[in-house]
């Protein structure tokens, strides 16, 4: 062994030695992580990033039109060209990493319609991702099947998981190029009503949006259109042999709702796909969703056992729910309003989407803080709530105007639950764009180009450090809230998961300049603390630390 080589060897023996370790990570992810220190990773103190594919980086402009799509679209109704590779270049670029996130969630990215639609709000087409034309294949506009394998592996490498947006409920509108799929797979009407269990899950969610029946017993074969495009593509055997395989291993009927179980969980099996968000639960019977949750296990499992070597820990697959309007105040269950009430935390999920967050965080941090704790720990312990702040579809988001953009990422990544970050939040993108109808004002392209000015540098500044500390610790997101101090705000959280322990104290709406901060018997032991805000080390004399920073934040840790 020559010199250099010997020294090579030496300097890995010492950045294994130093790694952390702990009891939800393999011996192979030293292989799969770039950061030098493997932290453990908890869903229900996940940092998550989510973002609309077509609208977050262009990486590859020579897939920018497929399918004729070339017809002028009302206000960002059309493709804006993010695929993707741009995803995957972020996420190298350590983007992400950056921001603390350690999910990312990004719209769908299976083959939409081809053909436009008028909505009333003017020409569209499916850029959006929930316009499903071929739940086997991808949208060329988005990227192929490659790419995506690409960024399920760079995620991981950066120790990131990656949460697939799926749809079941519908199949995407009926164009020019875009048949029915017939009555057998699913329902053009009613349109839903939402006043009744049945009137919200056996309907059109709007007009032209065909719902699939899922409820249906019926066995049911290949739809024409989708035989046809299979054949011209030179697959239809392959894709027949794999679902007649699947039918008859799992016992199960060829209904239309187990061929789309199917079709959605191949991406786990193929690629390691960590978790699934699921559009429009509410709208399609839960035990639809028992079904995929269980193929889902299956596939993460085979896909652990088939790949050991790309493993990252041992966290089971999971899941989260939109059920749209569900709140936290309602307990696990959502009441549709004729005393039919559904808890999908017993039918599937891991977490819903929680859209109550917006309301709750115009109150005082210790109510807001203190309501989740005790939410996590009561009603919803052993589950876990998404909180967001802004999202793709909500005309309502917390601060519209932006005028409160740095406030938005205190509050949202310092409440405990999953963090939804929207891509945008953290460099105040406009929600407001003119000449845009509908949700498209809360779909503008990322905007890169105002991430050198100074006013967007202070805000992306204020969200990195924030999500970087809660990124490193756990306790942020799920561990146990207690106050410290109401004037000045001291609050400390703990987290423990087996042998791991987490600690931290977090000041807010700290006095300018120097300040003392009671940290009690938090760091009994701790002779000396961090400050990640300010980047200063302090000592712990008496319970308390004495800082003297340019910032009204204080993140301690030992």
């Amino acid at each position: 062994m020559n010199k250099t080589s010997f020294l090579s060897l030496l300097l890995l023996v010492l950045i294994l030695v130093g790694c952390k370790k702990d009891s939800n990570v393999t011996s192979t992810q030293e292989e799969l992580v770039t950061q030098s220190e493997i932290k453990p990773f908890f869903w229900e103190a996940a940092n998550m990033y989510f973002l609309l594919t077509d609208r977050f980086n262009n990486g590859d402009t020579t897939n920018d039109v497929h399918f004729n799509r070339t017809k002028e679209p009302a206000v960002l109704r059309g493709f804006e060209g993010g695929d993707l590779k741009g995803i995957q270049n972020k996420i190298e670029e350590g983007y992400f990493t950056d921001l603390g996130v350690n999910a990312i969630w990004f719209t769908p990215v299976v083959e939409q319609v081809h053909g436009e639609v008028d909505e009333g709000t003017g020409l569209t087409y499916g850029y959006h991702g929930y316009w499903t034309k071929d739940w086997t294949q991808l949208d060329p506009n988005f990227g192929t099947m490659e790419e995506l394998k690409a960024v399920v592996e760079s995620a991981h490498k950066a120790g990131i998981r990656i949460v697939m947006d799926v749809v079941l409920n519908h199949t995407g509108p009926v164009t020019q190029q875009d048949p029915f799929w017939g009555s057998d797979w699913a329902r053009e009407d009613p349109n839903c009503a939402f006043s009744n269990y049945k009137n919200t899950t056996e309907c059109s969610l709007v007009e032209n949006l065909p719902d699939i029946l899922s409820e249906s017993t019926q066995e049911v074969e290949i739809p024409k259109l989708l035989a046809d495009k299979w054949k011209a593509e030179g697959r239809y055997e392959q894709e027949m042999q794999e679902l007649d395989t699947f039918f008859t291993t799992n016992s199960y009927a060829k209904t239309p709702r187990n061929y789309i179980i199917k079709w959605l969980t191949d991406y786990i099996h193929e690629m390691g796909i960590d978790a699934f968000r699921v559009d429009t639960a509410k709208h399609v019977d839960e035990a639809s969703w028992v079904v995929l949750r269980k193929e889902a296990d299956k596939a993460f499992a085979a896909y652990k056992k088939a790949h050991p070597e790309k493993v990252l820990d041992t966290n089971p697959f999971f899941m989260l729910g939109e059920v749209y309007n569900y709140s936290v105040d309602g307990g696990r269950s959502f009441d549709f309003g004729d005393g039919t009430k559904v808890d999908y935390f017993s039918n599937g999920f891991d977490n819903l989407i929680n859209f109550q967050f917006k309301y709750d965080a115009k109150g005082s941090y210790e109510a807001l803080f203190s309501k989740y704790d005790s939410i996590n720990r009561t009603s919803h312990k052993g589950k876990s709530i998404t909180n967001y702040a802004t999202s793709h579809d909500d005309g309502q988001p917390f601060d519209q105007d932006r005028s409160l953009a740095k406030e938005t990422g205190t509050r949202l990544l310092l409440t405990p639950g999953i963090s939804q970050i929207y891509y945008g939040d953290e460099s105040a993108r406009s929600l407001i764009i003119e000449g845009t109808n509908g949700d498209a004002t809360l779909r503008s392209f990322m905007n890169w180009e105002d991430h050198t000015t100074p006013e967007t540098k202070e805000v992306l500044s204020h969200w990195k450090k924030l999500g970087t500390f809660r990124g490193n610790h756990p306790s942020v997101g799920a561990g146990t809230h207690t106050m410290l101090s109401e004037s000045p705000y001291v609050f400390s959280r703990h987290f423990e998961n087996d042998d791991y322990t987490d600690h931290v104290v977090i000041g807010l709406d700290l006095p300018l300049g120097n300040k003392e901060i009671m940290v009690g018997t938090a760091f009994a032991k701790a002779k000396q603390l961090t400050d990640t805000y300010s980047g200063q080390k302090v000592d712990v004399i008496d319970g308390k630390v004495t800082i003297d920073s340019p910032y009204t934040i204080v993140l301690l840790e030992k």
